[in-house]
């Protein structure tokens, strides 16, 4: 049962919680503290530790969460502010809902953790050595819920912060989730150095230090072929982009930044760069694509679909040169050479409880917020000869929907994005450091195009090539090395490090249970 009685100590952990959740967001980019979260996760395993109910262990991973999240998405308020047309009062009401939301997942692996039915005050005396297991599986296992739960919000998973850390070598072989496994078991093992007990925190040791010797495992090769690539960024403002009369100038602008660029074997415009619907925008595509193949180019654009069973689609269209053979150009409105987003956004592309939420406010009316979802799995992009694996925006979120789409005949991660959306705040910052952790988790160069930056090209080891500066029009041009071979991670996903994550919960279930029956 929740204990609601709190002593003084308790609201000043409390206090102390809270700040050390808002710290987390520092770990992040822009700002890069990549070993802040060790210690604050010290500090929460040491109190969740020390705590002798289930119930204010989880208050104290809320808030924790609350922290954590209120600071780190604090971003999300400049579209619900600036963009949803709500007063100020309402929209904090909605972040401090999401904030919360959020929070209940640091709550649940808090919980967990300190529940008799997993873990019990004579256990850990006897066993403290299983402490940093439990609450490392425990949290694996809340944020895998975190990344499904209505559609999934994975977002600041604390293994990001290791992207271009000290942590970074894991990637390939365990991914952002196992990283962030590692994180939370070495704060725990740190904390019992407080308690005297030295032996976990060897273990923790020799994973830290076995870090920098991971490069021979990684999996893949660089080759020495290049692929030259323009990348756009039209810095179209977000308030102009759906107005009709702003149509015909924003595709007049893309094309004129492109055509300089037409030698270049792979084009990128961002997501929705188009503002018509496909079906409207014949003319345009067919030029675009007739010039692009007579440079022996190919251009891949964001735009939306709208069929004639009044589905509409977010995705990617591939103009101009596709294959090694082709002498002009191949597009047609039919074409199965296109991407249409599985991971659908929130409001922003699908209204839960449509009906009702619709009439509350213009936040849940957004542009274009009520999409069809394209398949789960879909054939790689092909463009110039080369395989190029989509993710839209929100999309590069989610490693496994990634792994479920690559080959070994993938030759480029490709995401495009529009996040005007969130102005000037860290939250694009954030999207792209999340977009080098999937180029670093599998191994293969990774193109990102956007309307107003961050717009950049990621090497296999998910450092950054190249960039655009944000809120300028411009073209990224450069070769980018290729690079083939499978990591680890790529084969085997989250599944293994789940399983043994839920393994371990149980046999600590079970444990606890025998401690028990003996009290």
């Amino acid at each position: 049962m929740f204990s609601l009685k709190f002593s003084r100590r308790d609201l000043f952990l409390s206090m102390l919680l809270l700040v050390a959740g808002l710290a987390n967001t520092l770990a992040f980019a822009p700002y890069q503290l990549t070993a802040l979260p060790l210690f604050t996760l010290a500090l929460l395993s040491l109190v969740l530790f020390q705590c002798q109910s289930a119930g204010k262990a989880a208050w104290f991973g809320f808030i924790y969460g609350v922290g954590w999240f209120g600071l780190g998405v604090s971003w999300v308020h400049v579209s619900i502010a600036t963009f949803g047309g709500m007063p100020l009062v309402a929209s904090l009401g909605i972040m401090a809902l999401l904030v919360a939301y959020l929070s209940l997942f640091p709550a649940l692996a808090a919980w967990l953790s300190c529940h008799p039915r997993f873990n019990t005050t004579a256990s850990l005396n006897k066993h403290p050595l299983w402490w940093p297991l439990l609450l490392a599986s425990c949290w694996v296992l809340a944020e895998n819920l975190r990344s499904w739960l209505f559609t999934g919000f994975p977002w600041l998973s604390l293994g990001y912060s290791q992207t271009e850390g000290y942590l970074a070598p894991y990637a390939p072989l365990i991914g952002e989730t196992g990283i962030t496994f590692i994180m939370v078991f070495v704060a725990a093992s740190m904390m019992l150095l407080v308690h005297k007990q030295w032996r976990m925190a060897l273990v923790a040791a020799v994973l830290l230090l076995a870090s920098p010797l991971l490069d021979p495992f990684k999996g893949w090769q660089l080759q020495n072929e290049k692929v030259s690539v323009a990348l756009v960024q039209g810095n179209i403002k977000q308030e102009l982009r759906w107005l009709p009369e702003q149509e015909l100038p924003t595709m007049k602008k893309y094309m004129q930044l492109t055509k300089p660029h037409l030698q270049q074997q792979i084009i990128v415009w961002p997501e929705a760069a188009i503002p018509q619907v496909e079906p409207l925008a014949q003319a345009y595509l067919f030029n675009l694509d007739m010039q692009a193949a007579e440079n022996n180019s190919a251009v891949i654009t964001g735009i939306l679909d709208y069929k004639r069973n009044n589905d509409a689609y977010n995705g990617m269209i591939v103009l101009g040169k596709s294959g090694t053979a082709a002498t002009a150009g191949d597009y047609i409105y039919e074409t199965r050479n296109r991407y249409q987003k599985h991971q659908l956004l929130p409001i922003g592309e699908f209204v839960p409880f449509e009906r009702l939420l619709r009439d509350i406010a213009p936040f849940f009316d957004l542009p274009n917020s009520s999409f069809a979802r394209g398949d789960w799995q879909q054939p790689n992009l092909q463009a110039n000869g080369y395989q190029l694996l989509a993710a839209l925006c929100f999309e590069i979120v989610f490693p496994r929907q990634i792994q479920a789409n690559f080959t070994d005949d993938t030759d480029f991660l490709l995401t495009v994005s529009n996040d005007a959306w969130f102005g000037s705040s860290i939250g694009p910052l954030q999207h792209m450091q999340i977009a080098q952790m999937r180029a670093l988790e599998f191994g293969r160069p990774l193109l990102r195009a956007t309307n107003n930056g961050v717009t950049g090209i990621v090497l296999p080891d998910g450092k950054l090539q190249a960039v655009l500066p944000q809120f300028e029009d411009g073209v990224l041009v450069a070769d980018v090395q290729l690079a083939a071979g499978r990591t680890l991670y790529s084969k085997t996903g989250d599944w293994t490090l789940l399983i043994l994550a839920g393994l371990l919960l149980l046999l600590s279930g079970f444990y606890s249970w025998r401690q028990q029956r003996q009290l």
